[in-house]
Formats: structure tokens, C-alpha cells, sequence
């Protein structure tokens, strides 16, 4: 099969403005382009998808730009609800920067067709709003825009004109690509659809009928069990290694539903069709191997986190598995138990009376029993006596103790 078919095969294809068109289009090296809204310092994996589809055309020799939104980062493409917060542009321009040295882990910027890194404050920050209006808002049908999904959705509840202008801008960002590096084509998330097809038009209408261009998008990820993709414990799940430590996001893989497992395989690795299969094939008689939630959480965990990352997030998850971190580096320690249960104690403090503060158990006389049943241990030495006092002292790097009851709840306490 070819590029595209593969794509589809995927599930990486929703709708395309030609596709016969685009498939001969890719027979020669063609320019790319995706955009990111820098409204954090970091992306996630909600945006691994685009990100790796960049790279799946790079590595078919095509040249990809990933536009950061300098300026559209300031108003946000709108959302299904409600108006997002407006960011300052020192904020923007900052987290823009960091997306640059993030998606630098993905594409390559050396050789025939090195990736480009752009930024839209180039062209949008200098822009007057006369020449806003009179250079492109003449060219947009207010009736033609409020058929986009994205309006359209948020037309009852109420939308401004800053919301409503993105759609413009994302079209001059193509229309600008397209003038300077020839980019021909965009790809973006089904959510993309409308302001994706605004730009095709835009430079149909700029530079004549015979202009080339191409968009295409990709389905969202969602979870068969309806949750939103991307999120662990409620809490976004980052490419910063700042944010969200190798070991974790090498579990948040690891622990994907057997019922997803295959799609994300499909969307998110490079493995070939055939090893997608073979997992396919292993997930049907032995689901218990997990062998395909083991391939996808170290591809993605040594893309994101490098060889010492993938190889630490392995060291912590066998360790934590057998049940002696205490064999384990302090700060790797710390990463293994970045989400668990953690108190504040006073230096000296009765152990029974932790317990119960640090919500271990419900009373000192439940407390009482774990211990003399030997069910709790502190720093990996199991207690039984019931006057043990926890000291500051006795803590790892003076800094924090690890008690642990039963085989796998831990709490961090600090001093």
C-alpha cells in the first residue's frame, strides 16, 4: 500500500480536500505543515498524533514546518464551551520557544529535507488592522464562516470576535507558508476541518485556481470508555521530562486498556502493519503478556525521554514490581512515588500517630494491629514495635520517608 493507504489503514484519515490529488502531489518532496498553540510551555501527548505525523512524512522524504502560533496563541482557536483564558504576549513567545526545543526530539532539522521550525508573530505581529481587514476580511463570507463546526457549536452559548477571527489568521498562516516555502499541504485534528479548508480557499483566492493545495485530517483519540485521552489521575500527561518524569510516562502507556491498545499501536508507533498484527494476534490468546502496551510504552518513553529515560522507567517499574525500591537511586525513588499519598509530619512523631494523620488507617487501634501483623515498614525495614518514633534523621537524604503498608501502597512522608 501506499502512503496514504497506510495512513488510512492507521486510522490516521478523516477527510481530505482531494485525495487523488494529494497522492500524486506526494510523489515528489513536498512541504508540510502542522500548528501548535503555545497556551502552556510544554505540549502533551494529546499532541503526539500531529507531531508524529510530521515525522511519518519526513521519513517518506517530504520537508515538515511545525508553526508554533506566537500570535495566535494570544486568542485560541475556539473552544466547544467556553472562551479560554488570554495569555500576555511574553507568555505566548516563552512557551513558544519551549516548544521548539520539544518538537526538535521528532523531526529532524539537518539534511535534504530538514524540518523548519516558524513561528506566526513573524508575519500576524506586524500586521495592521487595516490591512487585516482589507487584505483578508474582505475575502471571508461571514454566512460561508459560520457554517464551521467550531462557530457553529458555540453560536447559542455565545462567541466573540476574537474567537471568531481565528479562523482568518489560521488562514493567513497557510497563505504566508504557502508564499515563502511553497507548503502545499496541512494536516491537523478533525477539529481542524473548518479552518483548515478556510486557508485552502484563501490561497485559491490570493494566488488564482491553479494553485495547489491540500489539507487533510486525522480522527481525535478517544477512549473506549468514553474518558478524555491524555490525562493521568486527572492530571495532563506532558513531553516536558519536568513535568511528567520518565517512569510515569512510561506507566501511563504501559496501563492502556487492552481495548484501546491496538489503536493507539496504530497511531502513534512506527512498528509495520505486520507487527501491529503480531500484537493484535498476541492480545487475542495472551492479553495477560501484554506485549503490545510493553512495545508502545518503551517506543514512546525513548522518543520522548531518550535511552536513559526508557532504561530508568524500566529500572523503577521491575523494582517497584518486586517491591524493593529501597534498592533504587533516592531520586529515582522519588519518581517512582511522584503520585503517591503524601503527608507532612513533625520530626519525632509517634508512628501510630502518623499513621493515622497521613490517613494510612482510620484509628490508632487499626494502626496498632497493621503493625503487630507486620503489615507496614518504613524505608524498606518492616516495624512491629508500636512505639516506634519516626525521626528526621533516620529519613532518605534527611529529607523524606517511604512507609509502605501491605505490598503496594506507599506514602511519602516529610519532615
Amino acid at each position: 500500500m501506499n502512503f496514504i493507504e497506510e495512513l488510512e489503514w492507521r486510522g490516521l484519515v478523516k477527510d481530505c480536500t482531494d485525495k487523488e490529488g494529494l497522492q500524486k502531489q506526494l510523489e515528489t518532496p513536498t512541504v508540510i505543515y502542522c500548528g501548535f498553540d503555545p497556551t502552556a510551555d510544554s505540549l502533551h501527548v494529546g499532541h503526539l498524533q500531529q507531531i508524529l505525523l510530521l515525522r511519518r512524512y519526513q521519513k517518506q522524504g517530504h520537508h515538515p514546518i511545525a508553526l508554533c502560533g506566537g500570535f495566535t496563541g494570544m486568542i485560541g482557536d475556539p473552544r466547544p464551551t467556553t472562551e479560554r483564558k488570554l495569555l500576555t504576549h511574553e507568555e505566548v513567545l516563552h512557551n513558544a520557544e519551549c516548544i521548539k526545543v520539544q518538537l526538535s526530539k521528532f523531526l529532524s532539522f539537518d539534511g535534504d529535507n530538514a524540518a523548519i521550525m516558524a513561528n506566526n508573530n513573524d508575519w500576524l505581529g506586524s500586521m495592521t488592522l487595516l490591512d487585516f481587514l482589507r487584505d483578508y476580511g474582505k475575502l471571508f463570507n461571514i454566512s460561508y464562516m459560520l457554517q464551521k463546526d467550531t462557530i457553529k457549536k458555540r453560536l447559542d452559548t455565545g462567541l466573540s470576535y476574537t474567537e471568531f477571527s481565528y479562523t482568518i489568521l489560521q488562514s493567513i498562516d497557510w497563505y504566508n507558508l504557502y508564499k515563502k516555502y511553497n507548503c502545499q499541504i496541512q494536516i491537523g485534528g478533525s477539529d481542524q476541518w473548518g479552518n483548515i479548508t478556510s486557508g485552502t480557499e484563501l490561497v485559491r483566492k490570493l494566488d488564482g485556481d491553479n494553485a495547489k493545495v491540500f489539507g487533510i485530517t486525522s480522527p481525535l483519540i478517544t477512549k473506549s470508555d468514553g474518558s478524555k485521552f491524555g490525562k493521568s489521575e486527572g492530571k495532563n500527561v506532558w513531553l516536558d521530562p519536568a513535568r511528567t518524569n520518565a517512569y510515569e510516562f512510561y506507566q501511563f502507556w504501559l496501563n492502556t486498556p487492552d481495548s484501546d491498545i491496538i489503536d493507539y499501536l496504530k497511531r502513534l508507533s512506527f512498528h509495520i502493519p505486520d507487527e501491529i498484527l503480531a500484537y493484535e494476534e498476541s492480545l487475542k490468546n495472551h492479553p495477560e503478556l501484554r506485549e503490545g502496551q510493553k512495545a508502545l510504552a518503551a517506543e514512546l518513553t525513548e522518543l520522548v525521554h531518550g535511552k536513559d529515560g526508557l532504561q530508568k522507567a524500566l529500572r523503577i517499574t521491575e523494582t517497584f514490581f518486586k517491591g524493593d525500591i529501597m534498592s533504587l537511586p533516592v531520586e529515582e525513588i522519588k519518581d517512582g512515588l511522584s503520585d503517591a499519598k503524601k503527608a507532612q509530619i513533625a520530626d519525632g512523631t509517634e508512628l501510630l500517630e502518623v499513621m493515622v494523620s497521613a490517613e494510612v488507617c482510620k484509628s490508632k487501634s487499626e494502626a496498632r494491629k497493621l503493625v503487630e501483623q507486620g503489615s507496614i515498614s518504613v524505608n524498606g525495614n518492616k516495624i512491629t514495635d508500636i512505639h516506634t518514633v519516626l525521626k528526621k534523621e533516620d529519613a532518605l537524604n534527611q529529607e523524606f520517608t517511604i512507609l509502605k503498608k501491605g505490598k503496594k501502597n506507599y506514602f511519602v512522608l516529610t519532615f
